[in-house]
């Protein structure tokens, strides 16, 4: 059973606009081929015109259903933030750089900036586990600090909120189960976990530090006798860096075969920003996941 296939029929027939800074890449224009199948969106594609129609040609997308901003790849990312700072449309990663896309994305004069922090959001469904899984941060937050931990959980809570998961599990990871001053990660997972017992951090249930097995594995738990509601059962993983983050998002995709769907939140609009490597599968997720949270 393909657990994230609900969220292409949840945003069905909501038909958003959906900005494609450089179009001229053949995985992307295929996700946005099975997209239109299910009139999630109206893509807008900016880039150059005589690549994308190729690639166009090459997975059966149908340009007459797409508006085409002919220009360089190289002026692709800066134009398609420029449409979408004045219509409010979604904007999508295709051919640039992530760093070149965002970094335009937080230029003052765009407006897209918020005020919070800015932060990717993943969801995974992993054949081996019990249950839907969002993973934060694999693709944003080099080395997040204790407040933006903080946001990053507030934003993946809402984001599972809105799956369906009403009050989410929330595991902080670390390398090991108790706090130890030599790493960080697990004196911030502790002090999160006090703020969640307090209040201060709502609508969630977070623990912490778990190694990753006893984040997601009962009988792991059970082993290192952990009692919690969180051991086994997480439904949120907050990763204590950008490398660690990465890591587990490729192990998953590659070596357990899973299937994902990662999105920017933080901005003014969703961002839908998945790795080159990622499938057209995922990319559609992220399209649905996007569409889904507007």
């Amino acid at each position: 059973m393909d657990r994230l296939a609900f969220l292409v029929d949840k945003a069905r027939g909501l038909r958003k606009k959906l900005v494609v800074a450089g179009s001229d890449d053949d995985v992307v224009l295929s996700a946005l081929k099975m997209a239109l199948e299910h009139s999630i969106v109206d893509p807008i594609l900016v880039g150059p015109s005589k690549e994308t129609q190729l690639f166009a040609v090459q997975v059966g997308l149908d340009l007459q259903r797409c508006q085409l901003v002919d220009c360089s790849k190289e002026e692709s990312a800066r134009k398609a933030v420029e449409i979408v700072s004045k219509d409010g449309s979604l904007l999508m990663k295709g051919s640039v750089k992530t760093g070149d896309l965002m970094k335009i994305v937080l230029e003052d004069q765009y407006g897209l900036k918020v005020g919070s922090t800015i932060t990717m959001v993943s969801i995974f469904d992993i054949p081996t586990y019990h249950k839907l899984l969002a993973i934060s941060d694999a693709g944003m937050i080099i080395a997040p600090t204790l407040e933006q931990k903080i946001d990053m959980i507030n934003i993946a809570v809402k984001i599972m909120k809105k799956l369906g998961v009403e009050r989410p599990k929330v595991a902080i990871i670390g390398a090991i189960e108790v706090p130890n001053q030599k790493m960080p990660a697990t004196l911030d997972a502790a002090i999160l976990s006090k703020m969640n017992d307090r209040g201060q951090i709502k609508d969630c249930i977070v623990d912490g530090p778990f190694a990753l097995d006893n984040a997601i594995s009962e009988e792991a738990a059970k082993h290192k006798k952990i009692e919690s509601p969180v051991a086994g059962d997480a439904d949120i993983l907050i990763l204590p860096d950008i490398e660690a983050g990465n890591v587990l998002y490729k192990a998953l995709v590659f070596l357990a075969n899973a299937t994902v769907a990662s999105v920017i939140v933080g901005a003014k609009i969703p961002i839908v920003l998945t790795s080159r490597a990622d499938s057209d599968k995922t990319k559609l997720y992220s399209i649905a996941l996007a569409v889904n949270l507007c």
